[in-house]
């Protein structure tokens, strides 16, 4: 017996609901998973409340974009049974069935083992939001940034990429700005490293001009829309901004001034298909012991399964700091 979080779609609407799954109903891939922690991550809130046409395959479908947990069933070498795995994007929880199930069957693809300094809860803790925030902290070094260089801000720092993103910056010596539009988050993201608060309503109406006085050596955003415009027009002389969400909108109004007047690098950031050799990077890096009090604090709840509609309607809302994790094993909420 296998309990699932499982979507259906009736017309434009989409619903969520805890089902009994057995075996056989699973994908027949090679590696089959005891699924002990996934978590809660905006795109998983975009699947279960049906919005962004974030799945692409047929319904009914089981979301969750991340996933730690045991081998049970291997038919490649590459893992055997017992082995403690992750895997986060490689489009699971989109195109194929995802981590909201107690067990699962995967490709080995994109699969990886659980680096040995992470337990399976602190690895979902880190997730996908995590490896996103590291592999922006790693394209912007590839650009020259270090501490030395100036002020990094970080947009939409209460969620879970920006609270990662803080915390790794200011674990690595930069003074970090934090633009958020939670007054409650305050003493959070400053608990986490934050030099500055920064109101997000500075950047949320996108550029005043095409070019303002320069602020910041590097940024990480996370929102997208009018703020990735305005960060982009603040940016000092060759500083870069790793771009890695779109909760603000899809889309980008600027001019060639950042790019051609100043030297400003836009570096997109995709750790869905980040290529393996980048992912065992960065979870190297996020396995290291300083890191392990910071997923402490990022951690907001863990949940069970039945608490994850609920959960990504708050996530939806902008109500969530930090981290949701889903414990797996635990189908029903002690409240149901």
């Amino acid at each position: 017996m296998i309990h699932a979080l499982v979507l259906e779609s009736t017309g434009k609407t989409v619903q969520a609901s805890v089902r009994v799954l057995c075996t056989e109903d699973l994908p027949q891939e090679a590696v089959r998973i005891q699924v002990l922690y996934s978590s809660v991550n905006y795109k998983d809130a975009l699947a279960v409340t049906g919005r962004g046409n974030v799945v692409r395959a047929p319904f009914p479908f089981v979301p969750g974009i991340d996933l730690a947990g045991r081998v049970v069933e291997s038919h490649t070498s590459d893992f055997s049974p017992g082995d403690l795995v992750i895997q986060t994007g490689g489009g699971l929880g989109e195109k194929v069935w995802g981590g909201y199930a107690q067990q699962q069957r995967v490709s080995p693809q994109w699969l990886l083992p659980l680096p040995e300094r992470l337990t399976p809860l602190r690895s979902m803790v880190i997730g996908t939001a995590g490896l996103t925030a590291m592999l922006s902290v790693i394209a912007l070094e590839a650009q020259g940034l270090t501490p030395d260089c100036g002020e990094v801000v970080v947009t939409g720092a209460s969620g879970g990429v920006g609270s990662f993103a803080v915390a790794i910056l200011a674990s690595q010596g930069y003074t970090v700005a934090a633009s958020t539009g939670s007054i409650d988050a305050h003493p959070y993201l400053r608990d986490l490293g934050a030099a500055h608060i920064r109101d997000r309503a500075e950047l949320a109406g996108g550029p005043n001009r095409p070019l303002e006085t320069g602020q910041w050596a590097g940024a990480i955003d996370t929102v997208g829309g009018a703020t990735l415009g305005a960060v982009l027009s603040r940016l000092d002389r060759h500083a870069s901004v790793a771009a890695c969400g779109n909760a603000g909108g899809i889309g980008l109004e600027t001019t060639v001034f950042p790019f051609i007047l100043r030297g400003v690098n836009l570096l997109g950031i995709d750790s869905n298909t980040a290529p393996m050799p980048l992912r065992r990077k960065a979870w190297e890096r996020l396995s290291d012991e300083r890191f392990q009090n910071v997923t402490d604090r990022i951690l907001s709840g863990i949940l069970a399964l039945d608490g994850v509609p609920g959960a990504a309607q708050r996530l939806m809302a902008g109500s969530v700091t930090g981290r949701l994790v889903v414990d797996m094993q635990s189908a029903q909420g002690s409240g149901t």
